[in-house]
């Protein structure tokens, strides 16, 4: 064997797979897949007994279920590939009686939140703009984040980094320092808060050194009430939240763009 054709080999080795990604998990290559007619869902249903949809469905469900429990958003590449598999000629079938088991049994609403990629996630149907709206944090991990999501959007809806690591230094919990209840603060909001897609961490384009700022997230444009949060900053300053007029215009302005699709017809 050549010197050059051990050097390949040992590169190809350690090679890292596609698994860094904001999905946070092992991504294969993508299968094809061409979004079934209505006539081939029928006939591939006519092939199959009722009990063999609904476990498959049951699958879908607990597939998503799993991936929820850490926020994970899922793709339609790995839900075929991974759970759907030979079952992909009746997928809108399967997505439909899925999206209606969330939201009859779990209280659960379906999104869609990346037409392209094709990227679902479940919200709680009680906490989107359609129902009641987040109150308050549930847990400590949310009260960090609704902190900063309060600072971007009382800022305009983006803002520097460093802005919201001194935000978070006052509050002593130090991006730089390994926190109690957080762990590693700095990878919570840049990597976990991201791959939720509560918060959007981009770059900042001809910055040197580079700078990255802060946005809202999709799932966060749909899980939190921008009013709740006024409403939040209103009895932390003592003031009317109608004083911040530009904000407060936002955020009782219903907005188009929050509201995506339900996934049952892709």
């Amino acid at each position: 064997m050549t010197q050059r054709k051990r050097l390949s080999q040992g590169k190809a080795a350690s090679a890292p797979r596609r698994s860094e990604t904001l999905m946070g998990e092992e991504e294969d290559d993508d299968i094809p897949f061409t979004q079934p007619s209505t006539s081939q869902v029928q006939k591939g249903l006519e092939k199959l007994t009722p009990a063999q949809v609904d476990q498959k469905t049951a699958e879908v469900v607990q597939y998503f279920l799993m991936k929820d429990q850490k926020k994970i958003p899922v793709r339609r590449a790995d839900l075929v590939k991974h759970v759907v598999k030979e079952y992909r000629n009746i997928y809108p079938e399967i997505m439909k009686r899925t999206a209606r088991t969330f939201e009859q049994v779990f209280g659960l609403k379906l999104v869609e939140i990346d037409f392209k990629n094709h990227v679902y996630i479940l919200i709680n149907k009680l906490e989107t703009l359609e129902g009641a709206p987040v109150r308050s944090p549930s847990n400590p991990k949310m009260g960090l984040l609704f902190v900063i999501l309060s600072v971007i959007f009382m800022k305009g809806g983006a803002v520097k980094e460093t802005l919201v690591w001194n935000t978070l230094k006052k509050l002593r919990v130090d991006p730089g320092e390994k926190h109690e209840e957080f762990g590693d603060v700095k990878r919570l909001v840049t990597d976990e808060f991201v791959r939720q897609r509560y918060l959007e961490y981009v770059r900042i384009p001809h910055t040197e050194p580079l700078e990255h700022e802060f946005r809202w997230g999709q799932r966060a444009e749909l899980e939190v009430s921008k009013i709740k949060i006024l409403e939040f900053m209103g009895e932390l300053h003592d003031r009317d939240p109608q004083s911040w007029s530009q904000q407060y215009k936002e955020a009782t302005t219903p907005s188009s763009s929050s509201q995506p699709s339900t996934s049952s017809q892709r």
